[in-house]
């Protein structure tokens, strides 16, 4: 496996937030450690309730200096100033969602357990490809099951970013860090962590520097 960077925390959203009271609990989160991105995931909402939860949301983010990419929607995106969005395979295509944010913005697509989709994604451009779900999740019913191998064998033969997704928990993300995940998605791993998110992402963030 090629050399690369120590493992990067990815925050996502829970599926329904309260505005007010997730900002807070996402402040105490980036203060506590290297987040490199978080995403807005809220589905199935009318698109101004989105719009205001990411104007709230990305200035906070945003300073403390850490991406914000909006699921779903690179329009929305555009409109709101995030630096990225992340698309599904049932989402807008990869050329729709470049033109919306832009050369600078990030693209980040969701993958699954296919070597296929992934190898398109990136000869098409993205940013970051995602594998999963590596474990049962309590926020999303996963589509695919991946396993540790497809991240090392991502890493021997791509230069682009791979995202791990599924169930991440602090008591499972050495081996999928170890396995050649250049960032690990988390939500309730972290929102929901027995000792508060600040703490989960403290765990987190040692685990990726001692491996």
């Amino acid at each position: 496996m090629k050399d690369r960077p120590a493992t990067q925390l990815y925050l996502i959203s829970p599926p329904t937030i309260v505005v007010a009271d997730f900002a807070r609990a996402l402040q105490e989160a980036l203060a506590a450690g290297p987040v490199a991105a978080f995403q807005l995931r809220l589905k199935n909402l009318p698109d101004d309730a989105v719009t205001a939860a990411a104007e709230a949301l990305a200035p906070i983010v945003q300073g403390a200096g850490t991406a914000f990419i909006l699921n779903d929607r690179p329009d929305l995106a555009a409109r709101v100033g995030a630096d990225g969005v992340h698309i599904g395979q049932e989402d807008a295509s990869y050329p729709e969602a470049r033109r919306w944010v832009g050369e600078s913005g990030i693209v980040g697509v969701t993958c699954h357990d296919s070597r296929h989709l992934a190898m398109e994604a990136a000869e098409a451009g993205a940013d970051y490809v995602a594998f999963g779900a590596f474990f049962p999740s309590p926020t999303k019913m996963p589509k695919t099951a991946a396993a540790p191998e497809l991240l090392s064998w991502w890493q021997e033969i791509m230069e682009v970013p791979c995202v791990a997704i599924g169930g991440m928990t602090v008591e499972n993300a050495r081996d999928i860090a170890e396995s050649g995940a250049d960032f690990v998605a988390v939500s309730a791993g972290v929102w929901g962590h027995r000792e508060g998110p600040a703490e989960a992402v403290r765990a987190f963030n040692r685990i990726f520097r001692c491996g």
